[in-house]
């Protein structure tokens, strides 16, 4: 699933190619991906006819391209979801399920949402130009202006869940997937079972800087690409696969200590980590009085 660098990497190539483009026309070539608009697909098409695109901007996973209306057209990746710019007398993809045709800044050009598994989609959203009021309840995340490092420092310490779990929590901090927590939590040396009610303050500052600092290292790669599933604007995979040290390593030396890399199941995902710098946390005994 791309997380936080991937869909960034996405909305820059959208700036890029499609900003103050006017849409000409919508197909929607699979009534699910917009199953989001009530009124339906024909209505989707309808909306957005003429409508001009004003910018591209994402919070954590979400991507929305606000319209000259003031309304914005939202998207999410979900599990395979792509977002591609392409011209017209390019073959259709496989899993094409909107093509969004485009004049002016993008003249000649096609936005085509490319959905495999059909988890994501695109929606309208009334008045969501500035901050579509479906995410108003996301927090910042890292790569923000509004994010607020301290904020987040507070209500991790204020937390007995445990770390990663409160690293994917999109209402404390936005846009942290599995890969890349597991790859902060390594940096780090945190296990990711260790509650944030005990870790210090210094601690978690240094876990924050280690996700900010992992997310922008993918971002110059352009993201993390472990299949044909993410590609950006253009088609073409990230590279960040390369420097993971934790995410996907099980049985590998660990590449600070040689200890071989453990996976353990979570959240019906996976969790790698180094047994030796990582430890669990002990267990707290409970005496009776």
């Amino acid at each position: 699933m791309p997380e936080l660098p991937e869909v960034e990497v996405v909305r820059a190539g959208l700036e890029r190619h499609v900003l103050g483009a006017r849409i000409l026309a919508v197909d929607v070539l699979h009534p699910r991906p917009v199953r989001r608009h009530l009124a339906g697909a024909s209505a989707f098409a309808d909306e957005l006819k003429g409508r001009v695109l004003t910018g591209a901007r994402r919070r954590g996973k979400y991507l929305w391209l606000p319209l000259d209306s003031g309304d914005a057209l939202m998207a999410h990746l979900g599990m395979s979801g792509q977002m591609l710019v392409q011209p017209p007398e390019s073959p259709d993809e496989r899993h094409l399920r909107v093509r969004i045709r485009l004049e002016g800044a993008a003249e000649g050009r096609e936005l085509r949402f490319v959905d495999q598994r059909m988890f994501g989609g695109l929606s309208i959203s009334p008045g969501g130009a500035e901050l579509p009021p479906e995410i108003a309840h996301i927090a910042p995340d890292p790569l923000e202006a509004a994010y607020d490092p301290e904020a987040v420092v507070r209500r991790v310490r204020r937390s007995a869940s445990g770390i990663k779990r409160i690293l994917l929590n999109q209402t404390v901090i936005s846009g942290v997937g599995n890969i890349y927590a597991d790859e902060a939590l390594w940096r780090a040396k945190l296990h990711g079972e260790r509650p944030g009610e005990r870790l210090t303050a210094p601690k978690v500052r240094e876990l924050l800087g280690h996700v900010r600092d992992v997310m922008t290292e993918a971002l110059a790669q352009g993201g993390t690409s472990f299949d044909a599933l993410y590609v950006n604007v253009n088609g073409e995979s990230g590279y960040f696969e390369r420097s993971l040290a934790a995410y996907g390593r099980e049985g590998e030396p660990c590449d600070r200590c040689g200890t071989p890399m453990r996976r353990i199941a979570f959240m019906n995902r996976s969790s790698y980590f180094c047994p030796k710098c990582q430890p669990a946390p002990r267990v707290r005994r409970i005496t009776a009085g």
